[in-house]
């Protein structure tokens, strides 16, 4: 019996940890600026807005809408070919950031840009979810 690929999984760095620690506890967090009072993501020391370096770990509501998306039918690693086809969108944040992430269980004909979505947290380890999403009910 052949043992199943392995997953790829992200790699945190120290400014990535928070976003990361937040997601294994099931729980959405972006970057905030204390200075202007905009939101980021990804990462990043200073803030893309007013390059202020005032900014806090804070929770998101994780809902939003579809701004692109596509369907995948080549799987770029051996793990994802079981999975086949499956849907990656951008997704736009109620709060404003975008950030890529997979929409689970979406057929492809169910999706639309404009749709609404929330978080859903994938485990993956002990120690990490990855932030994926789900379509909300029209």
């Amino acid at each position: 019996m052949s043992e199943a690929p392995a997953r790829p999984l992200p790699q945190p760095t120290d400014l990535t940890r928070p976003y990361w620690q937040a997601a294994a506890r099931g729980e959405l967090h972006m970057q905030h600026c204390g200075a202007c009072g905009r939101w980021q993501f990804y990462p990043r020391p200073f803030c893309i807005h007013c390059e202020a370096e005032a900014l806090q770990w804070r929770p998101v509501a994780g809902t939003g809408k579809v701004y692109t998306y596509t369907v995948n039918h080549r799987a770029p690693n051996p793990f994802m070919k079981a999975r086949l086809p499956y849907v990656v969108a951008m997704i736009e944040l109620d709060e404003g950031p975008r950030l890529m992430a997979n929409v689970l269980d979406a057929q492809p004909g169910d999706m639309a840009i404009g749709r609404r979505v929330e978080v859903a947290f994938e485990r993956v380890s002990d120690d990490m979810a990855l932030p994926q999403f789900r379509l909300l009910a029209e």
